[in-house]
């Protein structure tokens, strides 16, 4: 005949309880832990690609709505519509960006690239990472975004106008010559790109009106004088709608005209 040992009921009880904890300690959706839902804001870290990794700038981030996400490459900021399938994937169709001429533009093009058609979605703790058909992955985290730039105090450099939905970069002769500052008492002050002005401009909530523009007198032509002429016409269709996305002013006018402004560095 076999042996047949009786195991304590204490013991098989302790057993048993491991079991469980073991169980319930290894993670995923039927553990304990609680995954983050992907929509939300997420700091982007990371990109992987063709078998390199290249880090975010601190500025790049992704805001992800129920159908809309926004966000900003690290330099300059996006749109685009989004289609989540529960939790597993999300089908990205890109919309309009600026078009800032930035340092990192390497990262900013392989981020454009990734972030579209349809992405699988890897949740773990405060963490997101979106991946390609092809592998290549977009990893984030929940990490507080880059603080937004400060309305006032801070030079404004013009990048880009808008034109409705189109929005296009200074020539290369106009880019980095039109400039503004708006003091604590919104005193309003730069350059044109040609000529100078100063106005005084009043705010409304996320509204500025900017009084009449008294401005230096040179000839300008070409595309400054074009610049220019844009420029003075936008600030005298007040009132402007303003938003701040990380470094990025935009100006918007009644008609949908405006600009994009870099933040250049806060007044001292």
């Amino acid at each position: 005949m076999g042996t047949h040992r009786n195991v304590p009921t204490g013991l098989a009880v302790a057993s048993a309880l491991a079991l469980v904890l073991t169980a319930c300690s290894q993670g995923g959706e039927g553990g304990t832990r609680v995954l983050p839902d992907p929509k939300g804001s997420w700091a982007v870290e990371s990109l992987t690609t063709g078998g390199r990794t290249l880090h975010a700038p601190d500025s790049a981030r992704l805001d992800l709505a129920e159908k809309e996400a926004t966000g900003n490459y690290g330099c300059n900021g996006f749109k685009a519509a989004v289609a989540f399938a529960g939790t597993s994937a999300v089908t990205v169709t890109p919309g309009p960006t600026t078009l800032t001429s930035c340092a990192n533009s390497e990262f900013e093009k392989e981020f454009a690239k990734l972030f579209k058609g349809r992405l699988s979605i890897d949740r773990g703790p405060d963490r997101l990472t979106l991946k390609t058909a092809d592998g290549s992955t977009i990893a984030m985290s929940t990490k507080p975004p880059v603080p937004d730039a400060p309305l006032k105090a801070t030079e404004w450099t013009v990048e880009s106008l808008i034109s409705g939905d189109s929005m296009s970069p200074l020539p290369a002769e106009a880019a980095g010559k039109a400039r503004f500052l708006l003091t604590a008492d919104l005193a309003a002050s730069g350059s044109l790109g040609c000529n100078r002005f100063s106005a005084q401009a009043t705010g409304d909530g996320a509204q500025l009106t900017f009084g009449p523009l008294t401005t230096t007198r040179m000839a300008c032509e070409g595309p400054v004088g074009e610049v220019e002429r844009t420029l003075t016409e936008l600030f005298a269709a007040s009132p402007l709608t303003w938003n701040i996305e990380g470094r990025t002013l935009t100006l918007t006018a009644p008609d949908g005209k405006g600009l994009t402004a870099t933040a250049a560095s806060a007044a001292e």
